[in-house]
């Protein structure tokens, strides 16, 4: 199996699987996990074509673990990283650096001074420990501004963190005492 293959499949199931199940007729349960069978079927209707070694490569293959395979091989989900608000994150808390970052447009500054950072159609706020990939998100909005993010601080204050296997930390709201730029 290509490397190229696997990677695109990869991308495709975590398009499906975090974001837009409906994009082919899939539904998740709470838990995020979609059946198997299904997920091959709403592909084929896209015109991917996917089936059960391909799927099960991609989840060996995963280096950053993205996916599993139920025990009784009729479920996949992705792991972390949910858009969906019908999924129930399972992430453990961890103690964030001093400083995070959130890249963002100017048009968005009015209401993050109003109201903090606010997860929008996510489940959390996603914050960078480096301000260069902010900076990279926050580009796909417009003009982009950096905004520094007192972590260690609000997590004092009792607001928790947790990080994604990508290194993506999560919050869920960054009130505005606590932004700076």
């Amino acid at each position: 199996m290509s490397k190229k293959r696997l990677d695109e499949t990869s991308k495709f199931l975590s398009f499906v699987l975090r974001h837009e199940p409906q994009a082919i007729g899939l539904t998740l349960d709470s838990e995020g996990w979609a059946n198997i069978d299904a997920l091959i079927s709403g592909a084929a209707g896209d015109g991917r074509n996917l089936d059960r070694t391909l799927i099960e490569s991609v989840v060996a293959s995963s280096d950053k673990k993205r996916f599993s395979i139920s025990e009784d091989g009729q479920s996949i989900r992705a792991v972390q990283g949910h858009s969906t608000k019908s999924v129930a994150l399972q992430l453990e808390e961890k103690q964030p650096p001093e400083t995070l970052y959130h890249g963002t447009a100017t048009r968005f500054i009015d209401s993050i001074n109003q109201q903090g950072l606010i997860p929008g159609s996510r489940h959390h706020v996603h914050l960078s420990e480096e301000s260069a990939t902010a900076s990279a998100v926050g580009q796909r909005y417009g003009t982009v501004v950096i905004l520094k993010v007192a972590a260690q601080q609000m997590q004092e204050q009792g607001f928790k963190f947790y990080q994604a296997e990508n290194g993506v930390w999560l919050t869920e709201h960054v009130p505005v005492d606590f932004i700076s730029s």
